[in-house]
């Protein structure tokens, strides 16, 4: 099913988290959004001449929304890293699932709709309570604007995920709604290294010099963001929303086994636990998608495919 792009997004998010983490050392936060955001810009206009696709679009005020959305998100969530625990930082975005389900159950109230994926939604909480024992976050009294940051990222996240669902059912390809972020990105990283010098902090501190290393890490964010946000493109467009949400969990899990081999983090029988969890509520989420699926009409299950409610 379409939902499981989801799963090889996840896992070249994890990649790219590596990379990123590794780059921090050697650029600002800016910089690695502006680069990430030029070698997603290069490499998809590539593909569209190689493809003889074209970025010519009829809804370019509902690109700059979702590019908007998704970098002042992947803003706040950078900022929330710098000034909490990782692991707190992690779980108050990964509530974006949770946020999603409850944009589409305000939704559907709102049209006087009773239907309601209540089994999906249950799995996407069971599935943040495997975050929260994979991580065990916690915020201190003096860490509360912070964990708002955190909090926003989480929320905002969830508004470009529905925001990507939308373009794509309005007959945008992945490629374009990709290309429309990472352009969005590079201004937004680029005004933010201009404006660094003038902020206090280490990781404003304007542009580096490159280093066959940094060169490197910056080539392997950009290429693996690029393949991962085609990927979660599909997977929004074409699968079941919330299975899409649940399954992005997994991503979690990818960087807990990158951080075991890389930085030799160990994880305790709470944290396997947690992996556990987020693993059997997205088995199971996607078991009862299909099951529901396939109880359908061809004719029923044809409307569900072109008119699902994230739209």
């Amino acid at each position: 099913m379409q939902s499981l792009w989801m799963l090889f997004a996840s896992f070249m998010f994890a990649i790219m988290g590596v990379c990123v983490k590794l780059a921090s050392d050697l650029y600002s936060t800016s910089e690695i959004v502006m680069y990430r955001g030029m070698i997603g810009v290069f490499s998809l206009f590539i593909l569209i001449m190689l493809q003889g696709g074209t970025l010519k679009t009829s809804l370019p005020w509902h690109h700059l929304w979702r590019g908007t959305v998704g970098v002042i998100a992947l803003w706040l969530w950078f900022y929330a890293i710098g000034k909490l625990p990782l692991a707190t930082a992690t779980t108050l975005n990964y509530m974006a699932p949770i946020w999603i389900a409850a944009f589409l159950f305000t939704a559907g109230l709102w049209r006087g709709d009773k239907k309601f994926e209540w089994g999906l939604a249950a799995a996407i909480l069971m599935s943040f309570v495997g975050v929260t024992l994979l991580l065990r976050p916690a915020i201190h009294a003096d860490q509360w604007l912070s964990g708002l940051m955190g909090l926003g990222s989480g929320v905002l996240s969830a508004l470009a995920y529905l925001q990507v669902k939308k373009l794509g059912h309005m007959g945008e390809p992945e490629y374009r709604v990709v290309f429309y972020f990472s352009a969005t990105g590079i201004v937004a990283g680029f005004l933010g290294a201009l404006a660094g010098p003038y902020f206090s902090g280490a990781d404003t501190a304007g542009w580096h010099a490159h280093t066959g290393t940094g060169i490197a890490l910056l080539l392997g964010s950009g290429i693996c963001a690029t393949i991962a946000q085609m990927a979660m493109t599909r997977a929004y467009r074409l699968g079941n929303t919330l299975v899409t949400a649940n399954l992005q969990y997994t991503g979690i899990i990818f960087s807990s086994f990158w951080g075991i081999l890389i930085w030799k983090d160990t994880l305790s029988w709470m944290g396997w636990t947690g992996i556990a969890v987020i693993l059997v509520s997205g088995l199971t989420a996607t078991y009862y998608n299909t099951r529901g699926f396939r109880k359908m009409t061809p004719k029923a299950a044809q409307a569900e495919a072109d008119a699902p409610s994230a739209t």
